[in-house]
């Protein structure tokens, strides 16, 4: 244990408040953790350690940083508490000493189209104030320059109810910066008119080709046939001009059909409030196929993708837009604010600098401030939230991050470390999850939690020092200082896959084989264009299987068994064996108990308080109708299947009666990507990141490819996983798969066959092939970072 002194126990001399040194967590009981208590000393960095599922979040993010947050917000009024997030007290006994939690997490930005690098970070409304006092020729106020504020004018009479009613007449005007023909999006859509339709066939021929779209039952189509503007027994191509246009462009109209009243619209905006309008990642894979082929994003004609208007790209300081400094590396942007001496905005300048100086010192500084939020990894909108904390006078508080070193090549961990160190030199209290034994060395106190995941974790193994931690018999302990070897030899390729000349993003006409039937790994710094020479040039064809980091979508009445298709066969046993409709075995269908639609639980909304979940009376949190569970298959009812774990359920329909090879084939996949432990019924919101992107693994293992491109798949791994993943990686290799790694950790550098290694680098200084070959050629080399790192780390 640490040497901080404990509660209560004043040293002579001292004052009573600075007892008060310990975060003390007694019987934490949150998801797997099982009456756990620990010590945390304050103004210390802690490190938490452990394999996947074993407790990590559960006992820092859903049970430290929750209740710290939930006090907090408790301090407002209920008016203001009811516009926010309702906590519930975490399942825990005793917690004693917390501070005010800032959380930085792994949570992947928002993907709306209009937030950007400097919309999140408010560099952008530091900026738009910059150019409405320097800017030439002057056009208006900070909103202006912001492509989120359209420009308004209207006129007309009010009236002010006040004394004498008297109408009054006022005129109203607002100057915005967004573009109109985009509307500040910089991209407008472009909808291929045949991916919607076969104009050689009428619409009683079935000329219709999107998915769902049948011309003999389906409603939408009926309204079109019968609404009169155009004959459903004329080929498409025939309509004459008025005809297309109502067809494609008519406004919403009410028209009767078969003696129902119904609206009939035009084609093209049916389409966009049908498919466009929805998050095409929450899409069943054949209608996003359907998207993407139909719909194409084009960079906007009229503000080049500025999103800016004309008005707003034209006022300038120093021959610079606001449009050009947020396009510029935000390096290069630092520089030239750093010219810039103006009395009269000196402290606006000053907090521009200091903020776009911490992009650059915590490894950013490659971005753009136009860079969609979105298309940030994981790592790099982590590292993004931590903009804000870096130059924060706040001392005492502390901050919880979530594998803060995600994403980063070894050579930036240990800018990331000094960062981290930082914080807790000013007095801050530091919690980090974490795998990387580079990120654990600089603890001053680590928990390793375990001794395995899901219900074989969630108990405390060890506390002490990264020394102790060493000497200790824990799965971390014993796999700290783990180092991959260079094979011996390694496969041959079977021919390659040629990209030529690219040059999305970064890349500066790229010119590269990557080989196919091996294991390639891509190597490189942060920001050195790695996932834009595999994603962007790599054919997205039929036989190319892509796992990216995009976070997989999941309710909590989604389960493994949901998400993997695993039910469906499952499902259908039960139904074949008792003669009875598969959707009877559906917690969200015809099977589900009506008391709690089938979600176990009963929800009460207290308003601003938490809401109260409690376990459903009828169907004792079973999920189904008592009719259902009378049904078995196997020896077993539906709710005792989805009890059961990956394992059990591999060896259940693995033999005997209940040998069901589809869900058995499943059930392999998701044992071996380690996830054996998991129950099938274990609602999604509980899993941890690293067993999401696993889940996800898995499912696409089951896809008919010949190329996997996988993207940083030790995301979330323990160092003791490392190893089972690259056992899987060799079996695809092995069953005649090529296999592209984007990857940073150095084991599975050393365990490539080939590697392809980016940089020099980040930003406009990468963009370039400095290194093809085998591992033991560039440990040998050493001519790059990932070089000297890898050789390093193979004690080469």
């Amino acid at each position: 244990m640490s040497s901080a002194k404990r509660p209560g126990t004043p040293g002579p001399g001292s004052h009573v408040a600075d007892s008060h040194d310990l975060i003390r967590v007694h019987g934490a009981r949150e998801n797997n953790l099982k009456d756990v208590s620990v010590d945390i000393p304050k103004r210390r960095l802690t490190v938490f350690t452990g394999v996947s599922g074993s407790g990590k979040s559960s006992l820092v993010f859903n049970t430290i940083a929750a209740e710290s947050q939930r006090l907090i917000n408790e301090t407002y009024s209920a008016f203001v508490q009811g516009f926010m997030p309702t906590l519930a007290r975490p399942e825990v006994d005793v917690l004693d000493g917390l501070t005010t939690a800032i959380i930085v997490d792994q949570q992947r930005m928002g993907a709306d189209p209009r937030s950007t690098v400097g919309t999140a970070t408010d560099v952008n409304a530091m900026l738009r104030i910059l150019f409405s006092r320097l800017g030439e020729p002057r056009i208006g106020p900070p909103s202006a320059y912001s492509f989120n504020t359209a420009s308004v004018r209207a006129s007309g009479a009010i009236t002010v109810e006040r004394g004498n009613k008297k109408a009054v007449r006022a005129t109203f005007e607002r100057t915005g910066g967004m573009c109109t023909h985009c509307e500040g999006r910089g991209t407008v859509s472009d909808i291929d008119l045949t991916q919607l339709y076969d104009d050689s066939k009428s619409l009683a021929e079935g000329a219709f080709t999107i998915p769902g779209w049948k011309s003999d039952s389906q409603w939408t189509v009926q309204v079109y046939a019968q609404s009169g503007f155009v004959d459903p027994d004329k080929p498409i191509r025939e309509y004459t001009e008025k005809e297309l246009r109502d067809f494609l462009y008519g406004e919403p109209v009410k028209v009767k059909v078969n003696g129902v009243n119904l609206t009939y619209e035009g084609l093209i905006p049916k389409i966009q409030k049908s498919f466009l309008s929805k998050d095409k990642e929450a899409m069943q894979p054949h209608i996003r196929a359907f998207v993407e082929r139909a719909v194409t994003f084009t960079t906007c004609p009229e503000c080049e993708g500025t999103r800016l208007s004309e008005g707003a790209r034209s006022s300038k300081i120093k021959k610079i837009s606001i449009a050009d400094a947020c396009a510029m590396e935000i390096r290069d942007l630092a520089e030239w604010v750093r010219d810039l001496t103006e009395p009269s905005v000196a402290p606006l300048l000053t907090a521009l600098r200091d903020t776009l100086d911490s992009f650059v010192e915590i490894g950013l500084g490659y971005l753009s401030l136009d860079r969609p939020a979105g298309t940030l990894s994981g790592g790099e909108a982590q590292r993004v939230k931590m903009i804000r904390h870096l130059g924060s006078s706040l001392t005492d508080t502390t901050y919880v991050f979530d594998e803060p070193t995600v994403g980063l090549h070894p050579h930036d961990i240990q800018r990331m470390n000094d960062l981290l160190l930082r914080l807790r030199d000013k007095g801050n209290t530091v919690l980090v999850v974490e795998h990387k034994p580079e990120a654990i060395a600089i603890a001053d106190h680590v928990v390793d939690l375990g001794p395995g995941a899901g219900t074989a974790g969630g108990t405390v193994c060890f506390e002490g020092t990264v020394e102790e931690l060493r000497a200790a018999d824990t799965v971390t302990g014993r796999h700290l200082d783990d180092r991959a070897v260079l094979k011996e030899s390694v496969r041959k390729p079977a021919g390659a896959l040629g990209i030529r000349d690219a040059r999305t993003h970064n890349l500066q006409g790229v010119d590269v084989d990557v080989p196919l039937g091996v294991l390639c790994v891509v190597t490189g710094v942060a920001g050195s264009g790695k996932s834009s020479l595999i994603h962007g040039s790599v054919p997205a064809g039929a036989d190319v299987v892509s796992v990216d980091q995009s976070p997989i979508k999941g309710s909590r009445r989604s389960n493994p068994a949901t998400y993997t298709g695993l039910l469906d066969p499952i499902r259908k046993a039960f139904a074949k064996a008792n003669g009875v409709k598969p959707a009877l075995f559906s917690a969200n269908s015809e099977g589900a108990c009506p008391t709690c639609n089938g979600a176990g639980v009963i929800y009460t909304d207290l308003a601003m308080m938490a809401g109260v979940a409690t376990p459903c009376e009828d169907c004792e949190g079973k999920r189904f109708q008592p009719a259902v569970l009378e049904y078995r298959f196997g020896g077993r009812d539906i709710s005792e299947v989805l009890a059961m774990s990956v394992d059990q359920a591999e060896e259940f329909f693995g033999a005997g009666e209940a040998r069901t090879p589809a869900a058995h084939k499943i059930l392999q996949r998701l044992s071996d990507v380690g996830l054996g432990y998991l129950t099938l019924g274990q609602p999604l919101t509980t899993l941890s990141g690293g067993e999401r992107q696993r889940l996800k693994l898995a499912t696409h293992m089951g896809e008919k490819g010949g190329v996997y491109v996988l993207d940083e798949p030790t995301t979330g791994l323990h160092l003791a996983d490392v190893e089972q993943l690259l056992g899987l990686l060799d079996r695809l290799v092995d069953a005649g798969k090529s296999v592209i790694v984007i990857e940073h950790h150095q084991a599975v550098m050393a365990h490539a066959d080939w590697i392809i290694d980016l940089g020099p680098g980040a930003g406009h200084d990468g963009g370039r092939v400095v290194f093809e070959g085998t591992p033991a050629d560039l440990v040998a080399d050493r001519s790059t970072l990932t070089g000297e790192h890898l050789a390093a780390y193979v004690g080469a």
